[in-house]
C-alpha cells in the first residue's frame, strides 16, 4: 500500500473508532434514565482506562517494530493472544467480584467483565494490522463494529438498564473481532507464539503504561481537584473547551498510535525525523485553523453544541487553541523519540506532566479560569521544547558516533 493511502486509512480508522465511542454514549443517553446513564458512563469510564492500559502495554510497543519478517508477524500474533488471555482473566475476576455485590452498577460492571476480551481483543488487532502495514483491514473491522453497535443499540427499548446496554455494546463487537481474527490468521499462521517476552522485565509496555497513567491521570485529577477546592465552574469551562478540540485528539492519537509503522518506511533516520517535524508543523497549523473556525462560529451554533457552557468555553479558545498547537509539536516530538530511543520518553512525560499541574494551579491562583487555561498551555509548550531538544541531542550523538565509521570507510576505500 502506498504511504499516502496508508495515512488516509489510519486517520479514517481513528475517526471511525472515535465516532463509535461518541455515538455509543449518545445512544445510551437517549435510551437511559438519568440514573442508568450515570451508571453506564461510570462503567464506560472504567473500560476507557482499561483500553488505554491495554494499548500502552501491548499496542504501542508493537507498532514500533519494523519489517514484515516472521518475527514481526509472530509478535502481532503473540500480542493478540496475550491480550485475549489477560482480558479473559481480568474480566473473569471482575465478573466474579461484582457477582457478589448488590446494585445495578455492580451488575453493569459484571457484564463489562464478560465482554472485556471481545472489546480489548478487537482493539489490539487494529495495532497488529497497522504494524503489518494493513491499516485498511483495521478500518474495515472498525466500520463493521460501528454498524453492528449502532444497529444493536437502535433496537433497545427506552429505559433499558445499564447492564443490558453494556452487554449489547460489548457483544456487538464480536463480528468485528471474528473478522479481524480471520484476516490476521491468514497473515500470521505458522509463526512462533511468544507470550513470555511480553512479561519480561525490559518490555517497553511497562514504561508506556506509566506514561499513560501519568500523562492522563495527572491532568484529569488536577482539574477535578481545582473544581473541588476552588470554583466548580473551572471543570465545566476547561472540559467544554477541550471537547471542542475532539477532532484534533483523533489526529494526535493517530500520530502516536499508528505513526511509527508509516514513518518507519522512510530511510535513513534523518528522513524520519524530518518527516516527523513536518507532521508537527501540519498538526500545529490544523490546531490554529480549528481554533479560528471555532472562534468564528455563530453564538447560536455554539450554544447548540455546549449549551450554557459555550460562553465560558469560547472565551478560553485563544489559550486552548495555543495549547493544542503546542500539543501537536510535543506529540510529534514524542513520536520521534519513540522511533529514536523509546526509553527516553518516560522521564519527559513524568516531569512535564507534573509541571503542567503546577502551571495549571499557579495560573488559576493568578488569573482564575483563563489563567488555568494559559497554565495548561505553558505546560504543553515546555513539554514540546523538551521533546525536540532531546531529539536534537540524540541526532547529534548519532552523527558523532557514525563519523568515525564513515572516516574509516573512506580510508579503507582509498
Amino acid at each position: 500500500m502506498k504511504a499516502r493511502t496508508a495515512i488516509v486509512c489510519s486517520v479514517a480508522d481513528q475517526g471511525v473508532a472515535a465516532l463509535t465511542n461518541i455515538l455509543v454514549l449518545v445512544a445510551a443517553a437517549r435510551l437511559s434514565t438519568v440514573a442508568d446513564f450515570a451508571r453506564f458512563s461510570a462503567v464506560y469510564l472504567v473500560f476507557t482506562v482499561l483500553l488505554g492500559v491495554s494499548g500502552a502495554y501491548t499496542g504501542q510497543p508493537l507498532v514500533l517494530l519494523r519489517g514484515e519478517s516472521d518475527e514481526v508477524r509472530g509478535a502481532c500474533r503473540s500480542s493478540v493472544a496475550f491480550t485475549l488471555l489477560t482480558a479473559t482473566a481480568l474480566g473473569a475476576l471482575l465478573a466474579t467480584v461484582c457477582l457478589t455485590l448488590p446494585g445495578a452498577t455492580a451488575r453493569a460492571l459484571m457484564m463489562l467483565g464478560i465482554v472485556l476480551p471481545v472489546v480489548l481483543g478487537q482493539d489490539t488487532m487494529r495495532y497488529a494490522f497497522s504494524t503489518l502495514h494493513l491499516p485498511h483491514l483495521a478500518l474495515a473491522s472498525d466500520v463493521l463494529r460501528l454498524v453492528c453497535v449502532l444497529g444493536a443499540l437502535a433496537v433497545q427499548p427506552y429505559g433499558a438498564p445499564a447492564a443490558r446496554l453494556v452487554s449489547v455494546w460489548g457483544l456487538s463487537a464480536l463480528p468485528a473481532l471474528l473478522l479481524s481474527a480471520a484476516l490476521l490468521h491468514r497473515r500470521t499462521a505458522g509463526t512462533t507464539l511468544r507470550l513470555k517476552i511480553l512479561l519480561r522485565r525490559g518490555h517497553l509496555g511497562r514504561r508506556f503504561v506509566v506514561e499513560f497513567g501519568v500523562g492522563n491521570a495527572t491532568s484529569q485529577l488536577s482539574v477535578l481537584g481545582l473544581g473541588t477546592v476552588g470554583n466548580p465552574l473551572v471543570v465545566g469551562a476547561l472540559r467544554g473547551a477541550t471537547t471542542l478540540f475532539g477532532p484534533l485528539n483523533v489526529l494526535f492519537t493517530s500520530a502516536t498510535g499508528f505513526g511509527p509503522p508509516l514513518l518507519g518506511r522512510l530511510a535513513p533516520e534523518r528522513r524520519r525525523v524530518r518527516a516527523t517535524a513536518v507532521l508537527a508543523a501540519v498538526l500545529a497549523a490544523a490546531a490554529a485553523a480549528w481554533a479560528t473556525a471555532l472562534a468564528l462560529l455563530p453564538d447560536g451554533i455554539g450554544r447548540h453544541l455546549l449549551g450554557d457552557t459555550w460562553p465560558t468555553a469560547v472565551a478560553l479558545l485563544p489559550a486552548t487553541g495555543s495549547q493544542y498547537a503546542a500539543m501537536a509539536v510535543g506529540t510529534c516530538g514524542l513520536l520521534a523519540l519513540r522511533m529514536l530511543d523509546p526509553r527516553t520518553t518516560l522521564f519527559i512525560q513524568v516531569v512535564f506532566s507534573l509541571a503542567a499541574v503546577a502551571f495549571l494551579t499557579g495560573g488559576y491562583v493568578l488569573g482564575g479560569v483563563p489563567g488555568a487555561a494559559w497554565g495548561l498551555c505553558l505546560g504543553s509548550i515546555c513539554k514540546a521544547v523538551a521533546t525536540w531538544t532531546r531529539v536534537a541531542r540524540l541526532r547529534r550523538r548519532t552523527a558523532v558516533e557514525q563519523a568515525p565509521v564513515t572516516a574509516s570507510a573512506v580510508r579503507s576505500g582509498s
